[in-house]
């Protein structure tokens, strides 16, 4: 059975969350400049690190480049992202993750938009933060994660 190509109609999100559950990863691709994608590689090998690759693989297909507001395309599993949401890797891995989980919770038929569902993402995001903080070698990297959580826990109230 393949990947539906769209996620849109209640047959296809099913279809697409049998096909998780059983297994089925994406080829996560990143699509744009040559620098976005040297960038968005960055980022995704540190979401290796932390333990979120399978994660982001089972629910993004595609991260492309795009002049606008990055946001969750849930119909084609894409992260529309744009050049800036890839300049610091650390908070560019841990916003995948948080758009995963949107599609996670997509996929899943919850409400995955609005305040409580934007918690739970968030929730989900500093996880990976201090997972990645836990398991990187290198100083700028946790530092960054300090950084990040420190603002996220500053600004969100749980």
């Amino acid at each position: 059975m393949d990947f539906p190509e769209r996620i849109y109609t209640s047959e296809e999100v099913a279809k697409a969350r049998k096909l998780i559950q059983r297994g089925y990863r994406h080829q996560l691709k990143a699509e744009g400049s040559p620098d976005f994608r040297d960038k968005t590689r960055r980022a995704l090998s540190l979401v290796k690190l932390a333990g979120y690759n399978d994660f982001l693989r089972k629910h993004i297909r595609r991260i492309v480049e795009i002049d606008g507001l990055t946001q969750l395309r849930e119909a084609d599993a894409t992260i529309w992202a744009n050049k800036y949401a890839v300049q610091d890797p650390v908070d560019a891995a841990s916003l995948f993750v948080q758009k995963a989980n949107h599609m996670k919770e997509y996929l899943e038929a919850k409400l995955y938009f609005g305040g409580a569902a934007e918690t739970r993402s968030v929730r989900k995001r500093i996880e990976f933060l201090e997972a990645l903080k836990r398991k990187s070698s290198e100083r700028e990297v946790k530092e960054d994660c300090e950084r990040l959580l420190k603002s996220w826990y500053e600004s969100v109230f749980f």
